[in-house]
């Protein structure tokens, strides 16, 4: 969990020193008053990038040449200390005053999930959202998993590179063996992890939505066939693309919702909490994991919800015990537990408010 934080010239935010409970914590204020630009800081401390998508030009401060972000966090006793600073030169890491790491070194220190409006395209999106969300869990669960990720997507750049290129097939079949080698151990480390958080998965799912929710991992290509075979028998498919078609590039997660596609069949307020159920099922099992509390992000979480359903979500996060920044319009848009530390933003200034 993050203790302190200090953000300078990051969107609207000019100057912003914050010291943030363990618990619950809730920024509110009006729309376009800087409580998503707060997240959005805080999350790009613990992952390097954007969770909207924004590119450097759009995350500095108009008229500022670069931003500047910096953590406190603590677990079991150890202290650490994060810094990032973006600019038109690139991105700068540390931690504790050490650069090698890199964005991992910042997803080990602060590990956090987000939920924000967007969520619920990681039911209504494409594969890529859900390739990424078990990438995550298995990132914090399964040792090596991370450095089997980057070698396999060198393995297939590699391999496109040669496609594109045009080259002959003895050529492409040449990097067959390291990929199909990556490929194995990347899709058993996925189908770990998802045997690491599946009942708490299928737990989170009955508590928000009332109903059994299956998930089914797509392992990229036929399940009929072996990844050798398939590369064979779609080699020259494969060459005319240009690029590699089948492989765990292109696994996914199929969500079944009363036994029908989630992707397809459900409401938009039905598909946040079905991807909110899954954000947290992901929390609990980083935090089972990793044997401390990881930080929850949750922006705006009315929108698309009733009030029972918005009550079943902030019940559900609340049982997690993680540390909580949540954002509202209005102070008491949400019902927080006692001793929630409450800040107000106008114009990109917080204010801390006494504890709620």
């Amino acid at each position: 969990m993050i203790h302190r934080f200090t953000a300078s010239n990051f969107r609207c935010l000019e100057k912003v020193e914050l010291e943030l409970s363990p618990a619950f914590n809730l920024v509110f204020g009006a729309n376009a008053s800087g409580k998503t630009s707060l997240l959005e800081a805080l999350a790009y401390l613990g992952r390097g990038k954007s969770f909207r998508g924004a590119s450097t030009g759009n995350l500095v401060r108009h008229g500022e040449g670069e931003f500047v972000l910096f953590g406190e966090t603590e677990a079991g006793g150890r202290r650490r200390r994060l810094g990032v600073r973006n600019s038109k030169d690139g991105l700068e890491v540390r931690v504790d005053g050490e650069s090698d790491g890199g964005v991992a070194a910042l997803a080990e220190a602060l590990p956090l999930q987000v939920i924000d409006p967007e969520v619920h395209n990681l039911v209504a999106g494409g594969p890529e959202q859900r390739r990424r969300f078990l990438d995550w869990i298995a990132f914090h669960v399964e040792q090596g998993h991370l450095q089997t990720w980057r070698r396999f997507r060198r393995a297939l750049k590699q391999r496109n590179a040669a496609l594109k290129a045009r080259a002959a097939a003895k050529t492409i079949r040449s990097w067959n063996a390291e990929f199909l080698e990556l490929s194995d151990q990347l899709d058993a480390s996925r189908r770990a992890a998802l045997g690491v958080a599946l009942e708490t998965l299928r737990e989170h799912g009955e508590r928000l939505l009332g109903t059994e929710l299956g998930f089914e991992y797509q392992q990229g290509w036929s399940k009929d066939k072996d990844l050798g075979k398939a590369l064979e028998e779609g080699l020259d498919r494969d060459m005319h693309q240009g690029a590699t078609q089948q492989g765990p590039h292109r696994a996914d997660l199929r969500v079944a919702y009363d036994e029908r596609q989630a992707r397809k069949l459900v409401s938009r307020g039905q598909q946040k909490l079905l991807a909110s159920a899954m954000i947290l099922a992901a929390t609990e099992t980083a935090q089972t994991a990793l044997e401390r509390p990881l930080l929850l992000l949750l922006d705006d979480p009315a929108a698309e919800l009733d009030k029972d359903s918005l009550a079943r979500l902030l019940d559900a996060v609340l049982g997690l015990g993680c540390q909580v920044v949540a954002t509202s319009l209005e102070k008491n848009a949400l019902a927080v537990p006692p001793g929630t530390s409450t800040f107000h933003v106008e114009h990109g200034v917080l204010t801390p408010e006494s504890a709620a």
